[in-house]
């Protein structure tokens, strides 16, 4: 057996490891989600629960208020994932995320506009933020058409927008009233709670119609990292390859940002995480995916019961441990020549 064949079949094989074991823990995570809390549920009562067993209370908890959380924050975990993977990828930058390029920011100052000017929550709100982040998706394609400054002009052009949007979204807020502020300040941390299902469906909908050109863009990106005129003498444009990446990785962040907010820092660990995992230099798209959903499901229940009687936004654990991990990355061989 040659040596390249050796390697595929490691690789693969730690690929099946790396899915099983993610796949483990998020099963467990969710079964912890929708059985702990102000009403608990036996492991034996929540088995008879989802086989339509349950009392019309251990229904109601389980499939109206807990899944429909614990199944969010898998799908928007998924959804950051796959974004922080696909521009980190095609930066060639391990700390590019939509938290650095603007996205999130566009849509939170969408959203602190549709709170704070026209009083408005719900499906409004949601439309609004959706629209930010879309806006600022036209931005950064405009700003980043070419790829000759590898991608940095991209990535300036979201760091002026993200300072752009906070300092819009700081004058509302010292002008708004105590009420308003509260409310806009609660989107902006990022939350879980509250969810509906149509939310869920809506989110997971557009991940699953982004699948075909995720699969493209797995394939493009190894050859587009070997350099621009190596990716054209390879038949494979460059400039196709970028407007698949930031268009998918934009839409993930800004339907993600519409429904929970602009949950910060998933984007950037999941796939540095995915990369340690993996320990190669593919692009681990599905990986990434996963990863991020196990994050961001672990940091909601962490949020929600790591102090007792107290349940937090889960925008603040990403936060906390995120600052930790961008650290820990700055302070690794690869972080230094950054």
């Amino acid at each position: 057996m040659s040596v390249s064949a050796v390697v595929r079949r490691t690789v693969a094989r730690r690929h099946r490891l790396v899915t099983a074991a993610l796949i483990v823990i998020a099963v467990v995570a969710v079964a912890v989600a929708v059985s702990v809390g102000d009403y608990p549920i036996s492991p034996d009562r929540l088995w008879q629960t989802l086989i339509g067993s349950g009392t019309r209370i251990e229904q109601y908890v389980v499939f109206q208020v807990r899944a429909p959380r614990a199944t969010m924050a898998l799908v928007a975990g998924a959804a950051l994932g796959l974004a922080g993977a696909l521009l980190q990828s095609f930066l060639g930058n391990p700390l590019a995320s939509p938290d650095l390029l603007g996205i999130s920011g566009g849509s939170s100052l969408a959203a602190v506009v549709a709170i704070l000017v026209l009083g408005t929550t719900g499906p409004i709100l949601t439309a609004f933020a959706f629209a930010g982040g879309a806006v600022v998706a036209v931005l950064l394609m405009l700003a980043g058409r070419t790829l000759r400054d590898g991608g940095f002009r991209l990535i300036l052009a979201g760091i002026g927008v993200s300072f752009l949007a906070t300092a819009f979204i700081d004058l509302m807020m010292v002008r708004a009233k105590v009420e308003e502020a509260r409310l806009a300040l609660l989107w902006l941390t990022g939350s879980l709670s509250s969810t509906a299902w149509w939310q869920v469906v809506t989110v997971a909908v557009v991940v699953a119609l982004l699948v075909p050109a995720l699969v493209l863009a797995g394939r493009w990106l190894p050859i587009v990292q070997l350099g621009r005129d190596t990716a054209h003498g390879l038949g494979v444009a460059s400039g196709r390859v970028q407007f698949v990446v930031v268009a998918s990785a934009v839409l993930l962040t800004a339907v993600t940002s519409a429904f929970v907010g602009p949950i910060s820092f998933i984007a950037l660990c999941a796939p540095a995480i995915a990369r340690s995992l993996l320990r190669h230099g593919a692009v681990g798209l599905a990986t990434s995916a996963a990863v991020g959903a196990v994050l961001l499901l672990a940091a909601d229940l962490v949020a929600q019961f790591a102090i007792p009687g107290m349940s937090m936004p889960v925008g603040i654990v990403t936060g906390a441990v995120g600052a930790l991990f961008l650290l820990w990355l700055l302070s690794t061989s690869k972080g230094r020549h950054l």
